[in-house]
């Protein structure tokens, strides 16, 4: 009898721990897919997803758990569709390329992974970088270390001299013909290849440089680096793989090449005319502005020796513009998914991306749902992140302050949750 009592008792505690809620008290609360805040709301979550979301302060249970955030403004986590995870761009960043080993990078990546999640980003979209990005996606997601939930696309595609073409800058001897296994093609075939390799090597999704680019050491920063035909092959072989393609692009005609293609998104866009932005809205296609990237090389080029002068030329000419490039799509009604290019300023500075949104004419609501529902339904994920809804993975972060009222309140994250567990508090 004393036997059966003891194991009786110790299922009674086994049953309430693992059944054990947790109450979070919001005083102001933005779910992600209303148009207005709710006040004085409760969200009840059990395990890692949210169970309901209550009008009022519900008491918990007794042996519930409550998280009090009633002097806080409260919303889905955040989700940056535009990050560069392994790295952050320095004046020696082009020395580091070659001093530099793999595990240099990862040791490096694991520090700005832990900024970002804590500025409230708890999922992201890590748009290309040497494969480590793969192995700390892996390492986060076995919780040995910290971060945001990762998204990655392990190293771009590129045409050779491209915009992602590892070698450029590099002295003759040492560029070497790089090929689709190392992310260059130069047919639909390799195209081909290259997707397969993405998937062999583990990636989530395939990133492709359509034009050229403002930071790699090349003069044109805007002129197409892909046929058409190209581009499509590579569309149709991710299909194939059920990934999707997301095509970095400043010039026109690469925008529209990719468009056409069948990418699911644009990153950048900056120079898009008014052709580019009826094939955006023809086309289904989303748009991916990150202006504080814009910002970041334009006040960067202007510190004599921060960029190689072929660089600085370009970040001066195309970073200027995305202010307007946005305002302009977000009027003709482009669809808008938040990134940023993380790593090419410093990591955790990601929430000012709100600002410079919202300084060109985005709502302050509308820029909330680029961050959150609108980047799930680009990720395809929209049943599972982007809301504070029921049956939703419960990421959730807080802040001080308002920022319907005062867009500096997203750099005053107080909060995070990621599928449940509290990182900051």
């Amino acid at each position: 009898m004393k036997y059966f009592f003891t194991i009786t008792i110790s299922l009674c505690f086994y049953l309430v721990a693992s059944t054990q809620k947790t109450y979070i008290w919001c005083g102001n609360l933005i779910d992600g897919v209303s148009n207005l805040p709710k006040k004085e709301m409760t969200i009840i979550i059990e395990k890692n997803k949210i169970v309901s979301v209550e009008v009022g302060y519900v008491k918990p249970a007794v042996n519930d758990k409550t998280i009090n955030l009633k002097t806080k403004t409260v919303t889905p986590g955040w989700i940056d569709m535009h990050v560069h995870i392994e790295s952050e761009q320095n004046p020696n960043r082009y020395l580091n390329e070659f001093i530099q080993n793999p595990s240099d990078i990862a040791f490096e990546s694991t520090v700005f992974a832990a900024t970002t999640l804590n500025a409230g980003f708890t999922s992201v979209r890590d748009m290309g970088g040497s494969g480590v990005n793969i192995s700390l996606r892996n390492a986060i997601n076995k919780n040995l270390v910290t971060g945001p939930r990762i998204f990655t696309a392990g190293k771009s595609i590129a045409s050779t001299g491209g915009h992602a073409d590892p070698t450029n800058g590099y002295r003759q001897d040492l560029m070497g013909d790089p090929g689709p296994n190392d992310g260059v093609v130069n047919s639909s075939e390799d195209g081909r290849k290259a997707v397969r390799q993405r998937y062999k090597n583990g990636s989530d999704l395939i990133k492709i440089t359509a034009t050229g680019g403002v930071l790699s050491v090349a003069k044109n920063g805007s002129n197409p680096q892909l046929t058409e035909e190209e581009i499509k092959a590579i569309v149709e072989t991710a299909k194939d793989y059920d990934m999707k393609v997301a095509a970095h692009a400043h010039g026109a005609e690469g925008i529209k090449r990719a468009i056409r293609a069948g990418v699911h998104s644009i990153e950048h866009g900056s120079l898009m005319d008014d052709e580019a932005i009826e094939l955006f809205k023809k086309y289904g296609t989303w748009y991916v502005p990150t202006l504080t990237a814009g910002q970041a090389v334009t006040d960067s080029a202007k510190k004599q020796g921060f960029f190689p002068e072929i660089i600085a030329v370009k970040a001066i000419a195309i970073g200027p513009q995305l202010k307007n490039t946005f305002a302009k799509a977000y009027t003709a009604g482009v669809k808008i998914a938040f990134g940023t290019d993380g790593g090419v300023y410093k990591h955790g500075l990601n929430w000012k991306e709100f600002i410079y949104m919202t300084e060109a004419g985005m709502p302050v609501m509308d820029a909330i749902k680029a961050a959150t529902i609108n980047a799930a339904d680009l990720l395809g994920m929209k049943n599972q992140l982007g809301s504070i809804e029921a049956g939703k993975l419960a990421d959730i972060v807080a802040m001080d302050g308002n920022p319907l009222i005062d867009t500096q309140a997203f750099g005053k994250i107080v909060f995070v949750m990621k599928d449940g567990k509290v990182y900051k508090n």
